[in-house]
């Protein structure tokens, strides 16, 4: 895979809709501020391919955050992203993790939060619980309950490339739709390899060749974090002035690391005094 995106088609003689997304540097991105566990690795790449794929549903301007939270070592593990695939994320956990460890492992007893907050509009949220044996299915049983409708997701991390599909029945009337049940039996044969190596019209063709599919124009899926210094300012400008110059005297500057990225904000006295006059404006990486 050369490029991150995300590949949407139609199906023109069934009521279906489809989804494919691929991922490497966006995913290596998100991977880059933390040395994360093996496991959670794999856990936050099919997070990302989860999040692209439920952002292109989404039909506002706006905000989706997909968020697993847990009793288990991995207490939390979320990623945020926009209606233009921008993609950020982040994950805690304690102790030691295995390479292999399955969900239930990581999350202990825990529940999936999707969070949609459309620019213009109420902000909705949807909860289930994360009783299934991986990702993909716990997301199957949220659109079962949330929209009634039919969906199946494959979700695939090696802690290089992360990838998904999902495929979904189209909102009629017609209650049964046995194209779709063709269409996921012939999802289902997907590997992780051919999305890993093989191009969205070389998968496409490979699965649904005796199909009529409409492919639209892909989307470019990106890491943006949104950190700058100016938002760091403002972060040090809640805090006390006094607690904030004592922290300078013992240190000499104040260093503020981004949670989402490598970026590492430098505060000297020059800068913790404008902050205080109101005139911190720079919003430049140090």
């Amino acid at each position: 895979m050369s490029q991150d995106l995300l590949h949407r088609y139609l199906f023109d003689n069934a009521d279906v809709r489809g989804e494919m997304v691929q991922l490497e540097q966006s995913y290596q991105e998100i991977l880059a501020a933390h040395d994360y566990p093996v496991a959670l690795q794999k856990l936050i790449g099919q997070l990302m391919a989860a999040t692209s794929l439920l952002t292109a549903t989404i039909k506002f301007t706006g905000d989706i955050s997909v968020q697993l939270q847990g009793d288990g070592p991995v207490s939390l593990a979320v990623i945020n992203g926009s209606n233009l695939q921008a993609l950020r994320g982040i994950a805690r956990w304690k102790g030691e993790l295995a390479d292999d460890a399955s969900l239930a492992d990581l999350m202990g007893k825990g529940i999936m939060a999707i969070t949609l907050t459309p620019d213009e509009g109420e902000r909705y949220q949807g909860i289930v619980s994360l009783e299934h044996s991986d990702l993909a299915a716990c997301l199957e049983e949220y659109f079962n309950q949330s929209e009634q409708l039919p969906t199946v997701i494959r979700l695939f991390a090696d802690g290089k490339q992360a990838a998904g599909m999902l495929l979904q029945v189209l909102p009629t009337e017609n209650s049964e739709n046995e194209e779709f049940d063709h269409l996921t039996a012939l999802t289902q044969t997907i590997k992780q390899e051919e999305l890993f190596t093989l191009s969205a019209e070389d998968i496409l063709h490979r699965l649904y060749h005796q199909e009529e599919v409409l492919i639209f124009d892909p989307i470019n899926v990106t890491f943006k974090c949104g950190c700058s210094k100016e938002s760091s300012a403002k972060a040090i400008a809640t805090l006390q002035q006094a607690e904030v110059e004592a922290i300078l005297a013992e240190e000499g500057d104040i260093k503020m690391d981004c949670e989402y990225c490598p970026a590492i904000y430098t505060f000297d006295s020059i800068d913790i005094a404008a902050i205080y006059a109101g005139n911190m404006g720079s919003d430049q990486q140090q």
